[in-house]
């Protein structure tokens, strides 16, 4: 359908749609209910992901964005529902918190090869309106299927997780994954990055849904996450400048 987009199912009803030629690999996950349809993430904004979202579904479709960075935030403009929660409302509707310059380091640093009519030159971040604010403990009811809002600071201050718990997925962002977990610079923090680690990890989880990288992630890794950052902040490492450590599946970078 489109070289840029890879498409896999979770379930017969749950989507993942990748971008893995960059070297980001963000996931956008499409959740369809009875009534609506949740898009978690819009990815980079490189080709054209509300054509590929549409060919799945004819459902209403309700963006919601784990955080307002900009590789998940590249496709929000295609679409009219966007809901962030209320403390990132501002990065998408008044101020983007990142240099242009940086963005544009992310996107072409290192080398891919983008689909036919992508420019980077007119590479815009999305600024628009957003439709709904979202809080800690809300649901998302998209008929016959329910999203909880967790709230999970750390990564970006309005970073939040979606829990679905009749299936025991767990929607994460990029709180975790595969890779090396990014809490070292100055809209991050390291202790609320632990803190959310630790109210993930009391979760009944069947599957990990990551914002990035391998798809192929065993539950245990939130376990091994959180104690990961509790060893950290025994040996008070816990803290930015303290450098990358890494474990076994994982490096968190302070």
């Amino acid at each position: 359908m489109n070289s840029w987009f890879t498409v896999e199912s979770i379930d017969d009803a749950t989507f993942v749609i990748s971008e893995y030629q960059h070297w980001e690999q963000p996931h956008a996950y499409l959740v369809l209910g009875e009534k609506k349809a949740a898009l978690i993430d819009t990815g980079l904004g490189v080709g054209d992901l509300s054509k590929i979202v549409h060919s799945l579904t004819k459902l209403p479709i309700l963006v919601i964005t784990t955080h307002v960075h900009w590789d998940h935030i590249g496709s929000h403009g295609k679409f009219k529902e966007i809901a962030v929660h209320e403390i990132e409302k501002p990065f998408l509707e008044d101020w983007f918190p990142i240099p242009k310059e940086m963005v544009m380091m992310g996107l072409c640093g290192q080398p891919c090869e983008f689909p036919e009519g992508f420019d980077p030159d007119q590479y815009q971040v999305f600024h628009g309106p957003i439709t709904q604010v979202l809080h800690d403990g809300d649901g998302i009811n998209l008929g016959g299927r329910m999203l909880r809002v967790i709230h999970t600071p750390g990564h970006s201050p309005g970073h939040i997780c979606l829990y679905e718990a009749s299936k025991r997925y767990i929607y994460t962002g990029d709180l975790i994954y595969q890779g090396k977990l990014d809490a070292f610079y100055f809209s991050t923090s390291p202790q609320d990055f632990a803190a959310s680690a630790s109210r993930i990890a009391a979760l009944p989880v069947t599957k990990i849904l990551p914002g990035h990288n391998s798809l192929n992630i065993k539950p245990s890794l939130i376990q091994e996450i959180d104690r990961a950052f509790q060893e950290l902040a025994a040996k008070k490492q816990l803290v930015h400048g303290s450098g990358i450590h890494s474990f076994q599946d994982f490096q968190i970078h302070l």
